[in-house]
């Protein structure tokens, strides 16, 4: 069997507060295989933006790697120097933010932040500006030569989008991180986005993980998806069984809340009742059992465990 691009492996992370240690990540284990696309959902404060921060080893200061192991490519990152790390980063590992323009420096051209990112390359000023017009090209942006002139601020937000995906893409990495990338875009440039990630994944080959809040992004784009929870891992599966069969409690009310669902007009939006566990002093057994209508005892006890197979769930009481 071939090797993972990314294999996640009992990951916790933890951060240091005032209050106390807070369990931000808890028992991670994910498998990302060369030319899938995988979506991380979940509502926010579950652990996506730590999980990420974490494989890119950008976490914030009070953080601390608890236990576990992030493995790219048969090597651990978490092991590395800091070095090794700025080696992988936007060469082997990239990533598209959320915001292009918080992302790109507003003071530089497009043409110049495109040229400086391949410092690595030993090509000619000439020919990095060549690849740069063909990657804005693949990225679907008119007249690529001219963007190059242009700053950030010249361009709309789906354009900028594109040059991050095209500077994300430069060096043609193994995985691609996908920060909710469409988010601050409008439906018709959206699906302009996914289409665009679709071909270039199949052109470049690249894994993705995709994170996101909305469901029709990722069961548009996504093979598999990864359902997270206050900070663990509570369902994975294929996009087809997790949207068409889920299996935890949880990601049923989540699929329940998608506007896309609504049937009738109705000024009230569904919700998942009750709030988050406190991630600082955590409730004993199933952190889902107090906003689940499906609870029994043993969830008032046991911590459940994600079970085997393709469509794993952690849940005591899933198929109920």
């Amino acid at each position: 069997m071939a090797t993972p691009v990314l294999d996640i492996r009992d990951l916790s992370v933890d951060y240091q507060t005032d209050r106390g240690v807070l369990h931000a990540l808890r028992h991670i284990n994910l498998q990302i295989e060369a030319g899938r696309i995988v979506g991380i959902v979940g509502e926010s404060g579950c652990g996506k933006s730590t999980l990420i921060s974490t494989i890119i080893r950008l976490l914030a200061p009070n953080a601390t790697i608890a236990a576990g192991a992030v493995h790219f490519k048969g090597r651990n990152l978490l092991d590395l120097d800091p070095d090794g790390m700025r080696a992988l980063r936007g060469n082997e590992i990239s990533m598209v933010f959320q915001d292009p323009m918080t992302s790109l420096n507003p003071v530089l051209s497009i043409g110049r932040q495109m040229t400086d990112i391949q410092y690595r390359d030993a090509s000619s000023k000439a020919e990095k500006r060549a690849r740069a017009i063909r990657l804005l090209e693949r990225v679907g942006l008119p007249d690529p030569a001219e963007q190059l002139r242009r700053y950030p601020h010249h361009l709309s937000g789906g354009m900028r989008q594109r040059v991050a995906i095209a500077m994300a893409l430069m060096t043609q990495p193994a995985l691609l991180i996908a920060d909710e990338p469409t988010t601050a875009l409008d439906a018709t440039l959206e699906v302009q986005i996914i289409e665009r990630l679709k071909q270039l994944q199949r052109d470049f080959g690249c894994a993705i993980l995709f994170i996101s809040h909305h469901l029709g992004v990722i069961a548009e784009l996504c093979d598999e998806v990864v359902v997270m929870y206050a900070g663990e891992l509570v369902e994975s599966g294929s996009t087809r069984d997790v949207f068409l069969s889920p299996r935890h409690p949880y990601t049923r009310k989540l699929l329940e809340c998608d506007p896309a669902r609504i049937q009738k007009a109705s000024r009230n939006l569904p919700v998942i009742a009750g709030k988050l566990p406190d991630l600082v002093d955590l409730p004993r057994g199933c952190v889902f059992r107090e906003r689940c209508d499906l609870a029994v005892d043993v969830c008032t006890r046991e911590q459940p465990r994600l079970d085997n197979g393709d469509h794993r769930a952690a849940c005591h009481v899933s198929g109920r």
